[in-house]
């Protein structure tokens, strides 16, 4: 019985200490090359709506629910999407920030399977005239004992948005 607590005892203080080094902000950005004019991305990227044709999240439930609010392109625009499959849930993405030829700032909230808040954003930068390099950045926090499993979290997100920023770059350079 002492053995058991002892060990459970310092599995609590490992995952204590873990939770404090490795901190509650989650920071994820990647990025690619697409040969499209920046101004040509940025007019593609800027729809929130278009995100359904590259973005691995609004592939996976063809049947979930989705609704919009604004006009899309523009400060302000809300997509909010219901799915039943827990690897998309349900939340809502609104558009804080817009500058055009730049980027575009977005806050997430997000409901189903866990509730959360998050930012995000595209920034376009122009490589040379033909030439577009397209960053997708997400920030959040991790609550505890999340920030335990915050570097799994991290590859699997980092993953999914290089996969999305793949489909963009193929679907871009048509």
């Amino acid at each position: 019985m002492l053995i058991t607590l002892i060990l459970l005892g310092g599995l609590i203080l490992t995952i204590g200490i873990l939770h404090f080094v490795m901190g509650s902000e989650l920071r994820v950005e990647n990025n690619i090359e697409i040969k499209k004019p920046v101004q040509f991305v940025f007019d593609f990227v800027r729809f929130t709506k278009n995100q359904d044709l590259f973005s691995v999240w609004n592939m996976t439930d063809p049947n979930m629910k989705k609704t919009y609010e604004g006009t899309d392109g523009e400060k302000g625009f809300i997509y909010k999407w219901d799915s039943t499959n827990k690897n998309v849930g349900a939340g809502e993405q609104k558009t804080i920030a817009i500058t055009n030829g730049k980027s575009v700032h977005f806050e997430l909230t997000f409901i189903r399977p866990m509730e959360s808040k998050a930012k995000g954003s595209f920034t376009v930068n122009a490589k040379d005239a033909e030439t577009t390099l397209v960053t997708w950045t997400f920030e959040g926090t991790s609550k505890f004992p999340m920030t335990v499993l915050k570097p799994l979290f991290k590859s699997m997100l980092g993953k999914s948005m290089n996969q999305s920023l793949q489909n963009l770059k193929a679907l871009l350079e048509k």
